[in-house]
Order: C-alpha cells, then sequence, then structure tokens
C-alpha cells in the first residue's frame, strides 16, 4: 500500500519535471502560446503536488501527536476518497492498529509480571536513583508494617538509619537488617541489583525473611556446642565420681590406707584443675573486649606476628614467606585483638606442618576493593579432615591433645566485632587457606 502510494508520488514529480523541462524549452525557442500553456500545466501540477504532500504531512503529523498523547481514539476515513488518499489513510489505520495492539501486549505483559511479583513471599521493592519508590508488592509493604511505601525516607519510621542505609545500597549489596513487628522481631536480608531504564537507574531491592533459617543454624550451633561442653565435663566429673566412691567403700570397711588416699586425691586435684582450666577457657570466651579501635599499619603487624614464630618456623623448616599489594596498609581496628587472631591462624599453620617436610606458609595481603582488604594465611601442609571441618568454629571443639579449642571461634568472634570475616577454604592449588575480610 505504501508503494502504491510513494509509486503515484514519484509519477506526479516526474509529470512536474518534464512540465517544467518543456516549458523552459519553450521559453528559449520563443513559443510564448504553448510556454503560457506549460506555465498553467506547470501551476496546477506545483498545486496539486503540494496538496498531496502538505495532506500526506498533516496526517502524518496528527498521527504521531496522537500516538504521543497516548490517543488511539481516532481513526482515518477510507470512503468517499481518491484512491490515493484513500490507500494512504488505510496505511494510518493500519499503523495505528499495530501500536495499539503492542501497546495492548505491553500492558497484558506488566500485568502478568504485577500479579507475579504480588504472589511471590519475596518482598520486592524498585527504587529511582532520588529514592522514589516505583513498584512495591505486598510481601514488601507486611515485612515493613507500612500500608503505603512512596518513599525510601518513610523507613525513618521503623529505624532513622534506615532511609540513608537504602540510599547507600548499590548493585551487589547483601545485607542483613532486622525489622520489628507486633509478634516479633523479623531478620530480613537485602539484596540488591540495578537496571538502566528510560526514566533513569533503577534499583531493585529483594527482601527475604531468613529468621527460621538464622533459628534452625543457631539451634545446630547450641547442640553442637552443648555436645562439646557435656562430653568434656562428664570426662572430667566421672573419675571423680568414680574415685570418690571406691573412697568411700574402703573408709567404710576400714580398708584404706594412706597411698591409696593420697593417690585418689591427687587424681582428683589433677581431674578437677583440668576441669578448672576447661571453664576458664570459657571465661576467656566469653569475656572478649570491645574493640578499642585505632589506625595502624597491617604489614607492620603482621610482620610482628611472624618474627614471634622464627623459631618454630626455623626449626620445622618451614619455607615461609609474606605478600602485599602495597608496602602499608591502614587499617581502622583494635592492634591487640587482630594480633590475637593472627598469632592463633599463624599457630595453627605451623602445626599442620611436619617437621623438614618442605612445606609452604604464606601470607597474601591483597587490597580486592577500595573499602576492602583480604589477609590469607595459607600452608600447604596436611589439610583438615572433611569430617572434622564443619566444627572447627565451634567453642571448645578440638582434636589436639592439649589446647582449649577456643582458637578459631574466638578469632571468628574479634573479626564479626570488627564487621569482617573469617573463612576456611581451600584453594584451587590444594592449600589449606583462612581469610581475613577487612572492611576499611
Amino acid at each position: 500500500m505504501f508503494k502504491s502510494i510513494q509509486y503515484k508520488l514519484y509519477i506526479y514529480t516526474l509529470l512536474l519535471l518534464a512540465t517544467a523541462i518543456s516549458f523552459s524549452f519553450c521559453l528559449f525557442h520563443k513559443e510564448y502560446p504553448w510556454a503560457i500553456m506549460l506555465a498553467v500545466v506547470l501551476l496546477i501540477f506545483i498545486a496539486s503536488l503540494n496538496k498531496t504532500y502538505s495532506k500526506f504531512n498533516k496526517n502524518i503529523l496528527f498521527l504521531l501527536n496522537a500516538l504521543e498523547n497516548g490517543d488511539y481514539s481516532f481513526h482515518f476515513s477510507e470512503t468517499k476518497l481518491s484512491e490515493r488518499e484513500k490507500e494512504m489513510n488505510q496505511m494510518m489505520n493500519r499503523i495505528k492498529d499495530i501500536l495499539v495492539n503492542a501497546k495492548k501486549e505491553v500492558i497484558e505483559n506488566e500485568n502478568f509480571l504485577s500479579i507475579i511479583l504480588q504472589s511471590v513471599p519475596t518482598g520486592t521493592v524498585i527504587v529511582d536513583k532520588s529514592g522514589i519508590v516505583q513498584k512495591v508488592n505486598q510481601s514488601a509493604l507486611r515485612m515493613l508494617g507500612l500500608s503505603v511505601f512512596s518513599h525510601i525516607n518513610q523507613l525513618a519510621a521503623i529505624d532513622e538509619s534506615y532511609p540513608e542505609l537504602f540510599h547507600q545500597l548499590k548493585a551487589e549489596d547483601n545485607i542483613q537488617i532486622t525489622l520489628p513487628t507486633e509478634k516479633e522481631e523479623l531478620q530480613i536480608s537485602l539484596q540488591v541489583s540495578e537496571i538502566k531504564m528510560k526514566r533513569g537507574m533503577m534499583r531493585i531491592i529483594t527482601m527475604n525473611n531468613i529468621g527460621n533459617e538464622l533459628e534452625t543454624k543457631e539451634m545446630e550451633s547450641w547442640i553442637r556446642l552443648i555436645r562439646v561442653m557435656t562430653h568434656e565435663i562428664m570426662n572430667s566429673i566421672a573419675p571423680i565420681t568414680s574415685l570418690s566412691e571406691t573412697m568411700q567403700s574402703l573408709l567404710q570397711s576400714n580398708k584404706s590406707n594412706t597411698e591409696d588416699t593420697i593417690e585418689a586425691f591427687e587424681t582428683i586435684n589433677s581431674t578437677a584443675s583440668g576441669l578448672l582450666s576447661f571453664v576458664e577457657s570459657y571465661r576467656k570466651f566469653t569475656s572478649i573486649p570491645k574493640p578499642q579501635k585505632k589506625a595502624f599499619h597491617l604489614n607492620g603487624l603482621v610482620d610482628k606476628i611472624a618474627k614471634l614464630h622464627e623459631h618454630s618456623i626455623h626449626e620445622k623448616g618451614i619455607d615461609f614467606s609474606i605478600f602485599a599489594d602495597e608496602t602499608n596498609i591502614t587499617v581502622n581496628m583494635d592492634e591487640q585483638l587482630v594480633a590475637q587472631v593472627l598469632i592463633n591462624l599463624i599457630k595453627n599453620a605451623i602445626e599442620a606442618i611436619e617437621a623438614n617436610s618442605n612445606e609452604k606458609i604464606q601470607i597474601r595481603i591483597n587490597r580486592k576493593q577500595k573499602d576492602k582488604i583480604t589477609l590469607d594465611i595459607a600452608n600447604t601442609g596436611k589439610p583438615i579432615s572433611p569430617d572434622i571441618l564443619p566444627h572447627i568454629f565451634i567453642p571448645f571443639f578440638t582434636t589436639k591433645h592439649s589446647g582449649s579449642g577456643i582458637g578459631l571461634s574466638v578469632s571468628r568472634y574479634i573479626m564479626r566485632l570488627h564487621g569482617g570475616k573469617l573463612l576456611h577454604f581451600v584453594s584451587p592449588e590444594g592449600e589449606t587457606v583462612f581469610q581475613l575480610t577487612i572492611n576499611l
């Protein structure tokens, strides 16, 4: 259809050009009567062509303005017109119908996605750069305890720090917050992604209630802790009870002698001392002081701690090395508590290596991001057994003949007090790695 209109416009244009050439020819040869007649024809062609183009442009402009304003109620007449105008109007109506169908499809897709968004249990909030909430589902409203949520600043009613927290959220962030309700406090995990749209950059914040998951993990940790503590206490109390019963029986039968009595009391004393040592370890674990943060050079602290272990390193023939991205990395932490963590981890790495086995220990300090440092303590010694691995951060769990079993749990707790992490993993090269993540 459009090609047909184009074709006719080309014919008009060619006829106009031919008439203009003929008019020029007649003027050149002084054929004035013919020149006048051709001039009249030329003017008629120009007027007709101008009318055709003008009407065509007018209809196109009307179509575009109507579509821009979202008005699809118009309809171009297709009757009582010339064939050319009829084809042109049919083309305009077809364009309108295509766009109307496309808009209906978009609306249907939006409604479909909206229904899905409202039905999922995950809270979803879509926010623009200025903090205006573009979309929010019912799950998010229930978690937040709001009937209407139109701007991030409304979160100040829950916690004064939340508006700023939500404003500062970046893509790939994954943080946890607490939301109070009438019955309980919800533990909510926030995850953020970004998408660029015509209206600007949008942040999609998803909210998941992880309270049940945390409660399950917390209960499992308590069960493991109680199992370890019960085992330690029972191992200490059982011989005391047994010896007490034996001594009581001997005294009642008057068969006891001084040597047996002394030996029994020595055993009781030794066992009681072990129990007191265990209780003292528990006291140390529960009385870690609040960090007194000050700026210091992390590289310098690592060098100091490494020198404390020089004797053990040389004695076992360990290949020990330190690598750092920068010579002086400054962190704002409690230096004494961080030193305690490094001492525990380097000591464990040394103990994992047998003497004269040509194994290695490497300390690697890397700046992963502008505001994040990782410190890896890696060793190529004997790896941690898979059946032991799930328990290594449980307080008082140990496979050593001596030791309290609180080194790793205390170290992880200290890192959490500083807003950091202590993780264990095996590197692609087979190294056992304990990684400190430090937020600057």
